[in-house]
């Protein structure tokens, strides 16, 4: 093989490494905010509490449910964290949701008859794919 023509091979090796190496990284995080917390859940009494009264302490629900025996509100919140990593010929990545959530039970006479909530979205997380 020509002293040339080993160059012109060392070069498309270099050059394709270099190609396969570069690449980008993304970082994202996202966040579905709503204005409630844990901490609101104390001050809300089953039996006491009227939908008026949860309404100023969460805010508007994000939904609201019909049920035959009175409504449920439902409050959700996330937060989304990816990562990404993109070269030439492979791509990895990693995308994370978790959720806070709070519903709300009420009768016909819009009195808290119970109420359930799940806080977790403090725990999602940034990491790779693999």
């Amino acid at each position: 093989m020509s002293k040339m023509m080993k160059r012109l091979v060392l070069m498309t090796i270099a050059v394709g490494f270099l190609l396969q190496v570069a690449g980008c990284a993304v970082i994202g995080r996202d966040k579905d905010y709503r204005s409630f917390s844990a901490q609101s859940t104390n001050q809300i009494v089953p039996g006491k509490t009227t939908a008026a009264e949860a309404i100023r302490l969460f805010g508007a629900p994000t939904q609201v449910v019909k049920l035959s025996n009175g409504n449920a509100y439902i409050y959700t919140r996330s937060v989304s964290k990816a990562f990404g990593l993109w070269l030439i010929a492979v791509t990895f990545a990693n995308y994370d949701r978790q959720y806070d959530q709070i519903v709300l039970f009420f009768d016909n006479n819009n009195v808290l008859t119970h109420y359930g909530s799940s806080m977790h979205s403090d725990e999602a997380s940034y990491g790779m794919p693999f």
